[in-house]
């Protein structure tokens, strides 16, 4: 399963994305999950930064410093918010992401307090019981029908207000992480923490084994993705290429799977630069890494982001392949060590004239 990648990187790379997945983070509350990435470059020597978004910095030196690269993942995930403390003590709840209700219904969450505190509960219909709605299977899927369930003795507004829970805080979504011995590893927020996972590790074998880099190569671990301006800051002026890491989406008419690194030509924002592209699908053929080349057409990434924002960069997105995307997602280890491998040939490779 693992003839590629040494066996001990692959097991860190589920361990990472294990730890990662349960540290709750939905765009906007994600300073435990940035402690957590910037702790384990700062224990390997790796100078870090913060940036005034939130997002983290992490650089590895090369040789070449007046040409850079740049590779991004994101650590935000989709997510909730509290719109209404309803009459019932039930919250009314808000989407934070690119996602529908029923991809959360009947998910165990946690809503943090403005102070901190911390409950469970579950996201439910308010029409769920069969015994009583004659409309349970019928009814739309929609704010005004969702809510959550707080794990609490409470049935009024009143009773709920006094836990401190009120507009604004934050929910978050039990991941329900499995990692299963044939390799598969399923949980919420594979999108993008399996892909931090992997530049992690990577970072960890480039700095133990003194891999020397041909140019320095800046990390920027985003925290704003998916609300559409994670990567969009902290993008150094030496920047020439500009590569996003993050999910490859599979589906009807997608070349995508769960075994191979997944590189993007073009996703909603328009193509991705060619000769990059071209670059990376050689890194792959002369390594042997399994890859698809594919399109998203609902899709925007912090590379999109960056060019949006007006930088002149030339940008590239890559990534493993991941079933049933802003849902209970999937991947396999054998679509990790693919983007791994292919990331770790790519910032050892030339910087071409494109």
């Amino acid at each position: 399963m693992n003839r590629f990648m040494a066996m001990q990187q692959a097991e860190d790379v589920r361990t990472l994305i294990e730890e990662l997945v349960l540290i709750p983070s939905p765009s906007g509350s994600t300073t435990e999950v940035i402690s957590k990435v910037e702790a384990y470059f700062e224990d390997l020597g790796i100078r870090t930064e913060r940036l005034r978004k939130g997002g983290l910095l992490a650089e590895l030196p090369g040789r070449e410093k007046a040409e850079q690269r740049m590779m991004t993942a994101h650590v935000d995930t989709l997510g909730a918010m509290v719109k209404e403390v309803k009459s019932d003590g039930r919250l009314k709840l808000d989407l934070i992401g690119g996602f529908l209700y029923n991809a959360v219904e009947g998910e165990y969450c946690e809503i943090e307090t403005a102070g901190g505190e911390r409950y469970t509960g579950t996201i439910l219909m308010k029409q769920t019981s069969v015994h009583v709605y004659d409309n349970a299977g019928k009814a739309e899927r929609s704010i005004d029908n969702m809510e959550v369930r707080i794990d609490e003795k409470t049935s009024s507004k009143e009773e709920t207000e006094a836990l401190g829970i009120g507009p604004g805080d934050f929910i978050s979504f039990d991941p329900r992480v499995q990692v299963l011995p044939n390799g598969y590893i399923k949980s919420r927020h594979l999108d993008d923490k399996a892909s931090v996972a992997v530049l992690m590790r990577l970072a960890k074998e480039i700095m133990e084994e003194a891999i020397e880099l041909p140019y320095t190569v800046q990390l920027l671990i985003s925290n704003n993705e998916e609300i559409g301006f994670g990567g969009n800051a902290g993008i150094r002026p030496e920047t020439v290429e500009y590569l996003a890491v993050d999910m490859g989406a599979m589906g009807d008419g997608q070349t995508t799977d769960e075994h191979t690194v997944s590189i993007c030509a073009k996703d909603s924002g328009g193509p991705y630069h060619l000769g990059l592209r071209k670059h990376l699908v050689e890194l792959a053929e002369v390594n042997s890494i399994g890859y698809q080349v594919d399109m998203y057409p609902h899709y925007g990434s912090d590379a999109t982001a960056a060019v949006r924002a007006g930088h002149d960069v030339i940008h590239g997105l890559v990534g493993p392949g991941i079933d049933s995307s802003h849902a209970y997602e999937r991947t396999h280890i054998e679509s990790l060590e693919a983007t791994y491998r292919l990331l770790k040939a790519y910032v050892q490779s030339p910087m071409r004239a494109y």
